[in-house]
């Protein structure tokens, strides 16, 4: 694969630009006491636009999580502003695991590895390799553009994007339609079709804790009231149990498309069927026609041989449009009468439609890059910072672009280990964005 031809200046700097923020360790572990790394890459976001003579706002939510705005004015002062946003913080990753440092942006293989390549430095760096193009040569957008590198996306986004909704919506004062992650990447049918799916839907987002409590005592003794045995029976319920198959409007459409392009039977009553032949995109689609409730940590006991009175679990759960109240009352029944609930993080799930000039624009840059393009709507089955931005009345999209290899594993890179873009992929996406921006 190569990039179709342009100025070599936005080709070249995206991967500089990626390559330095990979370098740049941004690890979120969801406690601010030990998160790193955000005021750093929000200082060198902002130096990098002030080269170019593009002037932000540091916004800074607590000692060390920063985030960044900077608004460039557009042809056409009297359309909508887009915002297009990015988060710069990126989940822990462990050394041990990985076949090259995390945070040595290293290039190898015709990739740029690194914690964070796909999610979402790539995008970040395109964002600025575009507009410091468009300063150079002083090119303006037909609308104003509203460019926000935000903390904290990764453990909610309480410090970063909701921060920034609540305590500053004047930066975003006119927007009215938003891009981001995850969007725009490619999933090839045939040597001369790829679908680019483009995010119209994302699934809510409910952290919960689950508590019991039980009668602490000696570790020797007969127990028959033990908090972490009630726990760990609560959670495996949990873990085990699937939830109902519910395909939603936007599924279905996407099911329906693909299926029609594949050559194959869609039946709304059995989706897995259609979704099982769909390669690397099957852990993504597949977590999109049902809710679901994940285990991800434990906490009980204090020694090893005293019974705690208490112990906790965390759930990671993703919800469908329309179905959290349905959700939390199955939840209640699988854990039980006993086992308290606590909710931790609550993000509703959001949901447009997929149509208007914004899309026509995102289907028209896509194809004058691959002619083969197809644009095709998609549900998330995580969540984005489009969370928060959709509360200011904002129609958010996630449109990243990207052209992958038919066999990269692209959801298994999230937060996996060995996370890396193609180069060519991210000189790809530059292209697009930077065409796809001149005329939206």
């Amino acid at each position: 694969m190569s990039a179709p031809p342009a100025s070599p200046a936005p080709a070249e700097e995206v991967v500089r630009i990626c390559r330095d923020l990979l370098r740049i360790d941004t690890t979120n572990t969801g406690d601010p006491l030990t998160c790193a790394g955000e005021r750093v890459a929000a200082e060198y976001v902002a130096a990098e636009l002030a080269e170019v003579g593009l002037d932000s706002t540091i916004v800074e939510s607590a000692p060390g999580r920063a985030n960044v705005v900077a608004r460039i004015p557009g042809t056409d002062p009297a359309r909508g502003a887009l915002l297009v946003h990015g988060h710069l913080d990126v989940v822990p990753a462990d050394a041990t695991e990985w076949s090259v440092p995390p945070f040595a942006g290293e290039v190898r293989d015709g990739y740029l590895w690194g914690r964070g390549a796909i999610d979402m430095k790539d995008f970040d760096a395109m964002m600025l390799a575009v507009v410091r193009d468009w300063q150079r040569t002083g090119t303006r957008p037909p609308r104003d553009i509203v460019l926000t590198f935000t903390a904290d996306e990764e453990a909610g986004g309480r410090y970063g994007a909701h921060h920034l909704v609540q305590e500053r919506p004047d930066l975003f004062d006119g927007c009215t339609e938003a891009i981001g992650e995850v969007g725009g990447f490619s999933y090839t049918v045939s040597d001369d079709l790829r679908l680019y799916l483009i995010e119209t839907a994302e699934k809510g987002i409910n952290w919960l804790r689950l508590h019991t409590r039980g009668r602490p005592g000696h570790g020797s003794m007969v127990h028959d009231d033990n908090a972490v045995t009630a726990l760990c029976e609560a959670v495996a319920r949990v873990g085990r149990h699937q939830f109902p198959i519910v395909v939603t409007p936007t599924v279905r459409d996407f099911l329906a498309e693909v299926s029609d392009l594949l050559g194959i039977a869609f039946d709304p009553d059995t989706p897995e069927l259609t979704i099982a032949k769909l390669g690397p995109i099957a852990n993504i689609i597949g977590a999109t026609i049902r809710n679901t409730a994940n285990p991800t940590r434990l906490q009980a006991g204090y020694k090893e041989n005293v019974i705690p009175g208490r112990a906790s679990a965390t759930i990671d759960c993703r919800v469908l449009p329309g179905q959290e109240a349905q959700f939390l009352t199955e939840l209640r029944q699988i854990v039980g009468p006993d086992v308290e609930i606590e909710h931790v993080e609550r993000q509703p799930a959001i949901e447009t439609s997929f149509d208007g000039a914004l899309v026509d624009a995102m289907a028209a840059a896509l194809r004058w890059a691959d002619p083969g393009a197809r644009v095709v709507p998609y549900m998330l089955s995580g969540g984005t910072d489009a969370k928060a931005f959709q509360q200011l009345g904002i129609r958010c999209f996630g449109f990243a672009p990207l052209r992958l290899p038919a066999d990269l594993n692209f959801s298994a890179l999230f937060h996996g280990i060995d996370e890396r873009v193609p180069i060519d992929g991210l000189q790809f996406g530059v292209h697009v964005l930077d065409r796809f921006l001149r005329q939206s």
